[in-house]
């Protein structure tokens, strides 16, 4: 009997883990010390010192100051994680802000330690994520919507998906995260703006394109 509750005990434990996101913390909190002054690698970031934190630890202004959209894809993040905020750290929670210009939008991307909401302030986004190839129900399937101020859209955590602004005036959105610094990784950015750059061979046989194509990309990057 005993080593049967031992057992339920250790699967229940790894189960919970396996669906974990960031650790959960073992203080009230832990508001992070800036990397120079840091000297050892952990996950998440080192704690400063209790005593010398203030309530200013625990606030960031920067979401009222609109971004600059006057880039080639008409958007324009605001992040607040651990890097920007240093009082999320360990709390397992981020979020951004998002500028579009009209017509603008956030690349197809995916964040490989989060799920992700976004709730639209202003303006009106098509937006949409996608299933992956081995999904054995819906592989690849797309899921798409419009969305109106007031509305909210989640994407689930590690699947590529998007934000177009479809409307003729500037749109903002705000978008929380399920981990403390969810990470991105740009589709484009990754494969013709790799340093080094990835093999035109690879490319090439991977899109079923002209090599002059792939440069093309490359050379955008």
């Amino acid at each position: 009997m005993a080593v049967r509750f031992l057992i339920s005990i250790l699967i229940i434990s790894f189960v919970s883990f396996t669906h974990a996101f960031d650790p959960n913390p073992l203080q009230d909190f832990c508001v992070a010390v800036n990397d120079a002054e840091a000297k050892v690698f952990v996950n998440g970031k080192i704690c400063k010192d209790p005593n010398t934190v203030s309530a200013d630890d625990f606030l960031f202004r920067g979401l009222k100051i609109p971004g600059n959209t006057s880039n080639p894809l008409g958007s324009r993040i605001t992040y607040v994680t651990v890097n920007e905020f240093p009082g999320l750290n360990t709390l397992g929670v981020s979020f951004v802000r998002i500028d579009y210009a009209p017509y603008g939008v956030n690349p197809p991307h995916f964040h490989p330690r989060a799920a992700e909401f976004l709730v639209v302030l202003e303006g009106t986004l098509y937006v949409g994520f996608v299933t992956t190839t081995f999904d054995p129900n819906v592989p690849n399937k797309l899921f798409t919507k419009t969305l109106y101020p007031g509305d909210v859209f989640v994407f689930p955590k590690g699947l590529i998906h998007f934000q177009f602004n479809v409307g003729k005036n500037n749109a903002v959105a705000l978008a929380g995260f399920s981990s403390q610094y969810p990470g991105i990784m740009i589709i484009a950015n990754a494969l013709f703006g790799s340093n080094p750059p990835i093999n035109i061979d690879v490319l090439t046989k991977a899109f079923q394109v002209d090599a002059n194509v792939i440069k093309s990309l490359q050379g955008q990057f």
